[in-house]
């Protein structure tokens, strides 16, 4: 009973995550956003006035709906916390806690938080207390983004130099602020009478917003807004660059792993030793097909060959048709005789495919010959079997 129970606990774990690409994971992603949205859409119409009495009794009925689904999925994902890998070496009441303190589970809980007020009736379900509550709905829009983990990495790795680029605007803001209450002071002392006030006009001038509510009428209020003016530009180009590149080097990072993970996967790149392997992962790119997705046509020109990393594929001959499993390749004919794909590929079930295009194929060719040698070893032993059969390569 309790294996069957780890069992079932995986399972469930698997269908919740957020980074799960099998059927049943996507389906419930699906459901999600869709209950989600409805959510949403409830707690909007509920705040307009002059509904229909119909309406106005089935937006308060949707809300709590709502609420209960997110309640059991909290309910769900507490059960299911030991699974996460981030907690394998904590007891399971110690990973729920842990689970429970993550931004995750916080997002959960406050997405709880209005099915346990209407429940207990502390507030009722059409009240604009409900509403605040449920807006809160609107953050578990965050957990469906990749990007925002991203994110944090690129503020974590970039915090010294973002810290620097604070401290400049900062400063530039404190001074523009003061010299301006002491340049318009006499002359606008309702809007320049303080430091305080002033730096309102220095922030929305920084931030290059220019409301237009404030403006310097002195000469030397006005030199000082020009500065600010091309401050802000400055501050905010070297913020952008930072971030910008911040997310270029996390991204190149993030490919290079996750490609990584999928080549282990294929023996043909095992064969070649760590240092060959690490020269060819930078060319590979890595691709996601669900079932029954065509991945070439016969007839198509040939600019790429695939590895299959995980699933299986079904290769279309004019003679009838082969499967290729995980550790298996395909498209290789096409850029070693250069001629156009001579089968059609379409999946049979969710399919990882590593894809290396022409250009990189010939450049891997001149640095990694052990590499071609098999390809070429793999397509003539398919060229032949396929002569005997009257028909060409399964490897296009």
């Amino acid at each position: 009973m309790a294996e069957k129970t780890e069992t079932a606990r995986a399972r469930t774990h698997a269908v919740l995550s957020y980074h799960d690409y099998s059927p049943g994971a996507r389906r419930y992603r699906a459901l999600h956003l869709v209950v989600l949205g409805a959510g949403l859409v409830a707690v909007a119409l509920s705040s307009v006035e002059g509904l229909s009495p119909i309406i106005d009794r089935t937006l308060p009925v949707i809300i709590l709906i709502v609420s209960g689904v997110f309640l059991a999925e909290y309910i769900a994902r507490l059960w299911t916390a030991p699974e996460d890998g981030r907690f394998a070496n904590l007891s399971p009441p110690a990973a729920r806690l842990r689970w429970a303190l993550t931004g995750t589970g916080l997002i959960g809980l406050l997405a709880v938080v209005p099915a346990f007020t209407v429940t207990t009736g502390t507030i009722q379900a059409d009240s604009d207390a409900a509403a605040v509550f449920c807006i809160l709905w609107v953050l578990k829009l965050g957990l469906y983004a990749p990007a925002m983990g991203t994110l944090a990495r690129v503020i974590s790795n970039e915090r010294a130099t973002l810290a620097s680029v604070l401290i400049i605007f900062v400063i530039v803001l404190i001074a523009a602020g003061t010299a301006t209450h002491i340049l318009e002071r006499n002359v606008q002392k309702q809007l320049f009478g303080s430091i305080p006030a002033a730096l309102w006009w220095a922030v929305v001038t920084l931030t290059t917003t220019g409301y237009g509510d404030v403006v310097p009428q002195t000469v030397g209020g006005k030199m000082v807004g020009s500065v600010v003016m091309v401050s802000g530009i400055i501050v905010l180009a070297l913020m952008t660059g930072i971030l910008a590149t911040g997310f270029s080097e996390e991204e190149r990072r993030r490919e290079y792993l996750r490609v990584w993970d999928q080549v282990t996967k294929v023996p043909m790149f095992n064969e070649l030793g760590t240092v060959t392997v690490s020269e060819i992962v930078g060319k590979l790119r890595v691709r996601h097909y669900p079932t029954r997705f065509v991945v070439v046509r016969r007839g198509e020109p040939g600019d790429s060959m695939f590895f299959i990393s995980e699933g299986e594929v079904e290769v279309r001959l004019p003679h009838g048709s082969v499967k290729l499993a995980q550790g298996g390749f395909f498209g290789e004919m096409a850029l070693l005789d250069r001629l156009p794909r001579s089968a059609t590929i379409a999946t049979t079930q969710p399919t990882t495919l590593l894809v290396l295009y022409a250009s990189d194929f010939y450049e891997v060719a001149s640095h990694i010959p052990s590499l071609v040698e098999s390809v070429e070893r793999e397509a003539r032993r398919r060229r032949a079997e396929n002569e005997a059969n009257q028909g060409r390569s399964p490897g296009l």
